[in-house]
């Protein structure tokens, strides 16, 4: 069995599309198809079965699927292994959502050196979904996360929240809630959990003219448009104090969940425990 087959296989149990999973491996139909048939050679027996509407997993497939997880991240783990970490004793691999890895990323690595300090740090920022990906398949230890996407082989375990406070620039009008309409407001659309509370609190704002999904392209609309949008509680009171920004006056606050994700059969191990425990939030304030 090669990694490239048992990439391929799980691949394929995720788009149950051989056309599909082609596209997502920047491979051709028939490479796939070898693939699978070269790993049902080697297991002997049958794992995908074909249709006109895509393939599904046999029995077999359904039993190996599990196995074929283990095995992929098992030689992730092995690959990091063999390369060192130039004499440290281990290298942690550090997923963070991308607006907490734009705001203020040392506060974080600052966590992990304190806690492990033989450690080689590689921190990765992308969004919840690819990093839950990245988790599953070995290529992240840990990561910190907005939005879990429930998997089997994933723990997700919740550290706290952040805040976040409604601003605009001084001098625009917009100074208060009751003035701030869709066509001056930038909508940060940050997670579904992030806009659902924002829809049900601030409906007259559900459907603004201008929307984001990160904090740093909200800020930059917020500051160069002129218009009111939401900020984490940190970066809002540092352009407050700058003078850059103004509280809206009657804006609800609005809070946003952070979650570990970590390999489930890493969830009791100690030094993960200790590192989940040194990364928890409290009140939104990782200080």
């Amino acid at each position: 069995m090669q990694p490239d087959q048992i990439d391929t296989f799980l691949d394929l149990c995720e788009t149950r599309s051989f056309h599909r999973s082609a596209e997502r491996l920047g491979v051709t139909q028939s490479t796939v198809s070898g693939r699978v048939a070269a790993l049902e050679r080697a297991l002997g027996v049958t794992l995908l079965r074909r249709s006109r509407a895509g393939c599904e997993l046999t029995t077999e497939g359904l039993r190996f699927e599990p196995h074929a997880r283990a095995l992929r991240h098992a030689m992730v783990e092995a690959r990091a292994a063999a390369r060192g970490a130039g004499g440290r004793a281990m290298t942690i691999r550090l997923g963070l959502q991308n607006d907490l890895a734009a705001e203020d990323p040392a506060r974080w690595v600052a966590r992990v050196q304190t806690l492990l300090p033989e450690a080689a740090l590689y921190i990765e920022a992308d969004y919840s979904a690819q990093m839950c990906r990245d988790v599953l398949g070995g290529a992240l230890d840990l990561a910190l996360i907005f939005t879990p996407h429930p998997s089997p082989d994933i723990h997700f375990e919740s550290l706290g929240e952040l805040t976040y406070c409604m601003i605009a620039p001084p001098g625009e009008g917009l100074e208060a809630l009751a003035v701030v309409t869709p066509e001056r407001y930038v909508l940060a659309n940050l997670s579904p959990a992030f806009s659902r509370t924002h829809d049900a609190l601030l409906p007259g704002l559900a459907f603004p003219v201008l929307a984001a999904g990160q904090g740093a392209t909200v800020r930059g609309m917020i500051l160069s448009l002129g218009v009111a949008g939401y900020q984490e509680e940190r970066a809002a009171e540092r352009l407050i104090a700058e003078g850059r920004a103004v509280a809206v006056e009657g804006a609800p606050r609005l809070t946003q969940p952070i979650f570990a994700a970590i390999h489930y059969r890493n969830r009791h191990r100690p030094v993960w425990r200790k590192l989940m425990a040194a990364m928890r939030l409290n009140l939104g304030s990782p200080g």
